[in-house]
């Protein structure tokens, strides 16, 4: 069985979770998330807890049955907690500004980049240099923040551009110089 399907999901108080025959609705203090099941797995609640289980032991229905426990486990902390991205701007002139809800990017191109955020996602910017991507669906947080990212990913030779917080870029070796004397 799954190591990861078979944990249960612990229910925070503020939150609400409905169950439809094939829908997961859960509501918190952040926002409301739903999601549809496929037919190989199915959500049971007892009391704050919920479990997935599996409909027989083939292939797909043990993939779906981890992946799904997944979804809705951070459907559940996210409506609760909700989730972050953390980017970094590294390069002379880069910066980055918000202006009413929208991510404002000055890197070094002929213009500035405009970003908007989709629903249930805000930017927040710290020093110029630190984006801070928020909201309370997962998926659409790390999205918002790899499209934020393609603007001007790093380049391995200065390691200019936008990277995750904590992420480590491969430098390479640049030219060398004419050597020696003839």
């Amino acid at each position: 069985m799954s190591r990861i399907g078979k944990r249960p999901i612990t229910v925070p108080p503020k939150v609400q979770v409905t169950l439809d025959n094939s829908k997961v609705v859960v509501k918190g203090p952040k926002g409301e998330l739903s999601r549809e099941l496929p037919v190989y797995v199915t959500v049971s609640q007892d009391g704050e807890i919920l479990t997935v289980t599996r409909r027989d032991d083939s292939r797909i229905s043990r993939q779906m049955h981890g992946l799904f426990r997944t979804l809705v486990a951070n459907m559940v902390e996210g409506v609760s907690k909700g989730f972050e991205r953390r980017l970094e701007i590294q390069g002379v002139g880069y910066r980055a500004q918000v202006q009413g809800r929208n991510l404002i990017l000055n890197m070094g191109y002929s213009h500035q980049v405009q970003i908007a955020p989709p629903e249930g996602v805000q930017f927040a910017v710290e020093n110029n240099t630190n984006v801070i991507v928020s909201g309370y669906d997962k998926e659409v947080v790390g999205n918002t923040a790899a499209k934020i990212r393609s603007v001007r990913p790093p380049e391995p030779y200065k390691g200019k551009g936008i990277r995750y917080a904590g992420e480590v870029v491969r430098r390479k070796a640049g030219k060398t110089g004419k050597s020696g004397k003839k």
